[in-house]
């Protein structure tokens, strides 16, 4: 249960970052703290949310940087044909 709950909410941030205008890859970054925002409240700050970005991390999906004195975060562009594929979508 955890598991797919944990890859659902790593599939919702990873998208929300590519739906964003302009789509957060590589320079165009957004503050870390924008990865929870859309999620359920009740999951904000939980550890299953926690687990789930520190493994987006670990697989370098994300990248993070500090500017503007906050952390910012950018989808890997290296790594575009991973994130498409774990998404199951065709990859651009």
């Amino acid at each position: 249960m955890e598991h797919m709950e944990k890859r659902a909410i790593q599939a919702k941030i990873l998208r929300k970052l590519m739906a964003m205008k302009p789509p957060k890859w590589g320079h165009s970054h957004t503050e870390e703290k924008n990865l929870i925002k859309g999620l359920p409240s009740h999951l904000r700050g939980s550890k299953i949310v926690k687990k789930a970005i520190k493994e987006l991390y670990k697989k370098e999906f994300l990248l993070k940087a500090k500017k503007t004195g906050e952390w910012h975060v950018s989808l890997n562009s290296q790594k575009k044909r991973e994130i498409y594929r774990f998404l199951g979508l065709p990859p651009r």
